[in-house]
Order: structure tokens, then sequence, then C-alpha cells
């Protein structure tokens, strides 16, 4: 009789074991989705979820499983999951913006507005608010494809150059054939303050379904404390024809730009150039570009002028969690052909440069990139008689912070060396620049 009675405690123990477990069992698949996104791993988070289809339906599963699948780049099962998740539970703020962005990665901009602005009604925190304002502003630029869009910018900005006009370290330079050479001080690195103001605007305006004319201008001018003589005033335009479909985007141009250098003309180009960018995924994108351009110079520098060609491809890659970084590479090639009987200043220009965009926090934008250029001239130095190359290395780190959605204050830091078979060309450079710029959309 004890033995009967032991089985049967030990099985109610096991029933009453088993219904006490049964939700914790159920939601064990939503917390092992949840456990991965939170460790960053949204790849495999959405494979654990696909390899789960009897989830599907679930609110805690369809929650965890939508973020997953935005964030590795399967939008579109995203938003279907998240969807399903908002119709039962509508007031979940977290929800409605995990939502919007899908739709926003979709470009479905209308319903991405409706989602963003359910959320700022609610009077969000501060951070949300920047955060959306991010968004809503990304969709603004998008709006040209389907009507007129007009953009315009103020900036002024206060820095310091190591190296105004790209000169000489030492006034003594060893030449081949020559020995030690004294350089004059107009050939010397010049040190200076600078303040700088620049003006410009876009406009977009469509023609029919993905195709858009486009005209753009800037004008700026740089200003000098203690090398006045190397003060700049820039201002130039473009306008071209923008043609979107499916996947692909093209855009030809045509732009004229001059530099004036101490209020004498120095250099003006006119080019034309022709890019082609295609949406690999959600999260990737690949282009490639055409590029020629007319340098024509003025005074003593006439026998620089030139015709440059050159072609780049290069590769994004976004990604949406975290800080939200964006990955960009580019690799390039171009001929610098000289048309004034003067191979020497023509030459052969390879090169490439990497960038690292991130948003650690809504109103902050932090960015890094790297850049070289290799050139090979096309004769011998007319000084040296000896062909020159060069190995042009860059550095450079900026951060950007919104005060309010127009306004943006920022920071610069740009190293650069130049190196050279020949010292004469050889120099390095820094500078540092703080900013302000008000935009208006």
């Amino acid at each position: 009789m004890s033995s009967l009675r032991i089985r049967l405690a030990t099985l109610l123990l096991c029933g009453l074991s088993t219904i006490a477990l049964a939700p914790v069992l159920y939601a064990s698949a939503s917390e092992d989705l949840k456990a991965l996104i939170d460790r960053g791993n949204a790849a495999a988070a959405y494979r654990y979820g696909k390899s789960h289809p009897e989830e599907l339906g679930d609110p805690s599963f369809d929650f965890y499983f939508g973020i997953a699948a935005i964030d590795s780049g399967h939008s579109g099962e995203g938003v279907l999951a998240l969807e399903r998740y908002t119709l039962n539970y509508p007031d979940n703020l977290s929800a409605r913006l995990e939502l919007a962005r899908g739709y926003f990665v979709l470009a479905d901009d209308q319903r991405a507005r409706d989602e963003f602005y359910a959320v700022l009604e609610t009077n969000p925190p501060a951070s949300v608010k920047a955060n959306i304002n991010k968004f809503l502003d990304a969709m603004n630029s998008r709006e040209s494809e389907y009507r007129t869009k007009l953009n315009s910018f103020v900036e002024a900005a206060y820095g310091y150059d190591t190296n105004a006009n790209g000169g000489l370290s030492s006034s003594i330079v060893n030449l081949p054939g020559f020995g030690d050479v004294t350089v004059s001080q107009e050939g010397l690195r010049a040190e200076t303050r600078y303040q700088s103001l620049a003006a410009g605007g876009q406009i977009a305006r469509p023609l029919a379904p993905g195709l858009a004319l486009f005209a753009n201008g800037r004008v700026d001018g740089r200003f000098h404390s203690e090398a006045q003589q190397f003060n700049q005033n820039n201002v130039g335009g473009s306008s071209g024809v923008s043609y979107l479909k499916n996947k692909n985007a093209y855009r030809a141009a045509v732009s004229y730009y001059q530099m004036d250098v101490d209020k004498s003309r120095f250099r003006n180009a006119g080019d034309v150039s022709i890019e082609w960018h295609r949406v690999l995924n959600e999260l990737r994108s690949f282009h490639a570009q055409f590029q020629y351009a007319q340098l024509r110079y003025a005074g003593t520098n006439e026998p620089r002028n030139s015709n440059f060609s050159a072609v780049g491809v290069g590769y994004q890659k976004a990604f949406i969690k975290g800080w939200r970084p964006q990955i960009t590479a580019n690799v390039h090639a171009g001929v610098e052909h000289n048309i004034e009987d003067r191979p020497d200043l023509g030459r052969n220009l390879a090169g490439a440069d990497i960038g690292l965009v991130i948003a650690p926090k809504p109103k902050w934008t932090i960015s890094t990139s790297a850049t070289y250029l290799g050139s090979l001239y096309s004769g011998e130095d007319a000084l040296t008689l000896i062909r020159r190359q060069d190995q042009f290395y860059g550095l450079s780190a900026a951060a950007t912070y919104a005060l309010k959605r127009q306004v943006i204050v920022g920071a610069e830091l740009i190293g650069s060396r130049n190196g050279s078979n020949l010292a004469l060309y050889e120099y390095e450079r820094g500078m540092v620049t703080f900013r302000i710029r008000y935009e208006i959309h």
C-alpha cells in the first residue's frame, strides 16, 4: 500500500512540475533568440528562428525574430513578424520603433513615417527623438525620387594648418646631381590659423518614375591669419540626370569649378562623370565611376595644363544594430595627361581608401578614414632628370554632434604625408578644424 502511495505521489509531483514548467518550456525559443540578440549575433538568431517555424505566431517569438531578421538583412520577414506582434500589442513603443526601422530599410517611407510619428506623439526620451530624426532626415533625402526637393546650408569653421602650402620642413634639401640645395622662403611650410565660410545648395526635379534632373552649387572661402598669400576662394557647381530602376541607380553629371589663390585665378576645371550604384542587398552596395576632366591653370602655372581621366569602384556595408557602423572601401586609377609638352608634369595615379562611420549616441556621428595615392610621373623631372615617383598617405578622424535637427557642430583632425624619390617634393601636413553648420531642408 505504501508503495502505491509513493508511486501516486511521484506521478502527482511530475504532473505539477510539468504544469509549472510549461510556460518556461514554451518560452525557451524566445529566450534563446533574445540571448543571441543581446550578444549582438543577429545572424545566428535569425538562423535559429528559421529552424523553429512552429514558433511563428507566438508574440514573444515574433518580436525577437523580427529584430533578428531586420538586423541580419532579411527585413521582409522581420516586418511580417513585427506586424503580427503589434496587432496584439499596439502600445509597445519598442516594437513600433523596430517595425518603423524595418519599413525604412525596405524603403517603404510612408509606413515608416507613420510609425515614427506615432512614437513621437508619445513624447519619448530625447535620445529616442534624436534617433527618429536621423531616420526622418534620411527619408527626406530619398524624396527627390518622386518630388522636387531643395536643400541648402551655410557653414563656418576655424582651424589650424601646419603646412598650408605643402612646403618643405627644412630649407636645405639634397638633390641628385646638385647635392645640398637651399630652398627659398616661399617653398618652406607655412603654419597658420585659418577661418572659412561656405554656402551651398542642391535641387532635384523628378521627370518620371525613377528619372530626375538635379543641380547643385557651392561657394567657399578660406582665410589664413599668418599666411594670407595662400588665401583661397572656390566656386563650383554641377548638374545632370539620375535614373533609378530596381536595385540599380545611374547618374551622369557635368561640373565646373574654379579656385582663386590670393584673389587671382589659379585653376579651373570642367569634368564629366558617370556613376553606377548597385544594391546587393538591404545592407550592402557596390558602385563604379568614370570621370574625365580638363584642368586649366593661369599665369606661370599654365605649363601644368592637363586632361585627366579616371575609373574607380567601391563597396559599402552597413550594420543596423549597435552603433550602426558603415564601412566603405574604394580603389581607383587615373591618368593626368599634360597638354603643354611637359610629360614631367603628367602622371599615372592609383590609390585606395577605406572609411568607417559609427553613431555611438543618437546625436553623435564619428568617422575615420585612411587614404593612399601613388603617382608615377610620365617624364624625367626638368631639374634633376630623374623620373619622379610619389606616395601620399592620409589619415582623418571627425566627430559631429547635432545640437538641433538643423544645427550641427563638429571637429576634424587630418594628417598626411607625401613621400617622394626626390626630396624637393616631400612634405608633411596636419590640420585641425572646428565647424558649425546650419542646414535647411
